[in-house]
């Protein structure tokens, strides 16, 4: 049971994210990347400090802060900074490509961090997602060309860096629950970006109440998806193995063409429906592979 909620919350984690780079795009047109990052870590830490004030929840100990503050630093603002200085310098589907080297970065964390063995399943279903996001993003088509290369470097560090992030966040969640880690994160990553935004903020203009849909989009990215995203990534990750959960990530493109499909009346092509199936496929395999069900039924 604690697998099949570990996959919904992740599964709901990518769902929100798959959504999120369409609106912050958008919002980077009025907003810059560092400046959007701290508005974000503003909004969270807010959030997530007034539930965990409410639900009373233990205290991260002096001697756990250190890994916290890595937390903060690497996941929030390497992480996130590096993700949204890439989407603004390259593209939105250069975005979508590139960090999709994530869950790769993941299992070989988690094999280096969390001692985890890297069986058969879990290399069939990377690698039959990969090549199902591959397919969906379509890779090769004219949607890959005027991304920068400072950008795509930009990108290559956001999917190394969440992906050690998730690998050191489930290593704190052995100890303290997932809102306190995501707490804890969001606090420390607002420190630590805070002055690179005073920097930025001296180089390029900021107008976060342009108009409803700049601040309705940083609310958004806020509340939604650092807040509530985050603590469903990182829950997901205290209740499956990191290089089992790792595929989760590849759910992003399938969720987002959906949305874009619902809400903004896109067009999906074929090659939707195939790499989603391919996607299906590999997360399937690692969530429902003979060691994994073996090793929840001995945790239960």
């Amino acid at each position: 049971m604690g697998k099949l909620l570990g996959a919904f919350y992740l599964s709901l984690a990518a769902g929100i994210w798959g959504g999120m780079y369409v609106v912050s795009k958008y919002v980077l047109d009025f907003v810059p990347p560092l400046t959007l990052v701290v508005l974000r870590f503003i909004i969270a830490a807010t959030v997530l400090g007034l539930i965990f004030y409410y639900k009373k929840d233990r205290r991260v100990e002096k001697e756990d802060l250190k890994l916290v503050a890595w937390l903060g630093f690497i996941g929030y603002t390497v992480s996130i900074g590096a993700q949204f200085a890439g989407t603004w310098l390259s593209s939105a589907h250069m975005g979508a490509v590139i960090t999709s080297a994530s869950p790769a970065f993941i299992v070989l964390f988690g094999a280096l961090l969390l001692k985890e063995r890297i069986t058969l399943p879990k290399i069939l279903s990377l690698l039959v997602a990969s090549v199902g996001v591959a397919v969906v993003i379509g890779v090769g088509s004219h949607g890959m060309e005027g991304g920068s290369l400072i950008g795509n470097l930009f990108l290559v560090l956001a999917a190394i860096s969440w992906a050690l992030y998730s690998v050191m966040g489930k290593i704190a969640t052995k100890k303290y629950s997932s809102l306190a880690v995501t707490f804890y994160a969001s606090l420390f990553g607002l420190i630590f970006t805070l002055p690179l935004a005073a920097w930025e903020l001296t180089r390029l203009p900021a107008d976060p109440l342009a108009n409803v849909w700049v601040w309705s989009g940083i609310l958004y990215l806020g509340v939604v998806s650092t807040a509530g995203a985050f603590y469903f990534w990182n829950k997901g990750f205290e209740l499956m193995d990191a290089s089992s959960a790792a595929v989760f990530f590849f759910v992003q493109p399938v969720l987002g063409s959906l949305l874009g499909w619902l809400i903004l009346n896109e067009h999906l092509e074929t090659n939707f429906f195939i790499g989603g199936a391919m996607i299906l496929l590999g997360v399937a395999i690692a969530s429902f592979s003979p060691e994994s069900t073996k090793r929840e039924t001995e945790t239960c």
